[in-house]
């Protein structure tokens, strides 16, 4: 398999990347979520698509094998989505396919609605958020199902601004395991991925943790404009996703023409816990597309 690798200049540093596979079909690139986070358990997956056509992944400025610089006011969306243009020009995609994972999601709407740049042959929602105050919504809702003394020692730490806590953070496994990845153990490549992701990057834009935005991204919303997106597009999520089931269908039913599927045994991360089915659906999305 053909593989690539290197830097690229970006605005407040420089990201690294990997390009796999080759082929005549359009290359994808990945859109890792977090904030903070790595391509790593991405790219575990998505790289058996590397059969039939290039996959570029990178990390994103301050996660990863990315340069980690320290200062604030590089952590905001114009600046995330100025980075993936940079990624395109230096790698010379003309063409390509999307795909966002969570955060990722964030970044690829804006980057497709403010900048409505030329090429995007297709765009892949996957375990979306695209209304952090929906999203909101929905944790509320899923941590109200959780344990009494679970949601106690959460709300208390909360209020009281201790959530750097060991109390609280045991607590958070609670909602991870139910609606992050249900699977037991989780696995190696997320537990090895961790230490690489950049918690500043995701206090910053999201909060302490996933169901608390309080960082810059409290606010986002793009719905009012997700009507623009006028290419293939295509939402999926798990069934026990903290990326609702009925908030995923609802960005879905705005994009016109646009395609949901639903992993009936997942949560957040439905590539790593329905591997093969996840692969098949992006695959047959891929192709029509192309």
């Amino acid at each position: 398999m053909l593989r690539s690798e290197g830097f690229i200049d970006v605005p407040g540093g420089r990201v690294w990347y990997i390009r796999v596979g080759s082929g005549n079909k359009t290359p994808l690139v990945v859109l890792h979520g977090g904030p903070g986070n790595t391509h790593d358990p991405l790219k575990a997956v998505l790289q058996a698509l590397a059969d039939e056509r290039s996959v570029i992944f990178y990390d994103q400025l301050g996660s990863g094998n990315s340069d980690r610089p320290t200062d604030p006011s590089l952590w905001r969306t114009e600046r995330f989505v100025e980075e993936l243009a940079c990624v395109r020009r230096a790698l010379d995609l003309k063409e390509v396919h999307l795909l966002g994972h969570s955060w990722g999601t964030m970044l690829a709407a804006s980057y497709l609605i403010e900048r409505e740049p030329s090429g995007v042959r297709s765009v892949i929602f996957s375990s979306p958020c695209l209304s952090a105050e929906r999203w909101k919504k929905d944790a509320d809702y899923l941590l109200a199902n959780l344990p009494e003394d679970v949601q106690r020692i959460i709300a208390r730490n909360e209020e009281q601004g201790t959530t750097d806590s060991e109390e609280y953070q045991e607590a958070v496994k609670a909602y991870y395991n139910r609606h992050v990845c249900r699977l037991d153990p989780w696995p190696s490549v997320i537990v090895q991925s961790r230490p690489k992701a950049n918690k500043q990057v995701y206090m910053t834009m999201w909060g302490p943790s996933e169901f608390c935005p309080t960082g810059n991204l409290k606010t986002y919303d793009c719905t009012p404009q997700l009507h623009k997106i006028d290419m293939p597009s295509l939402f999926v999520c798990g069934r026990y996703d903290e990326a609702a089931p009925e908030s995923t269908q609802y960005y879905q039913s705005i994009v016109p023409g646009s395609e949901l599927h639903i992993f009936e045994n997942s949560s957040h991360v439905s590539y790593l816990e329905e591997t093969d089915e996840f692969v098949k659906i992006i695959r047959g999305f891929l192709s029509k597309a192309d």
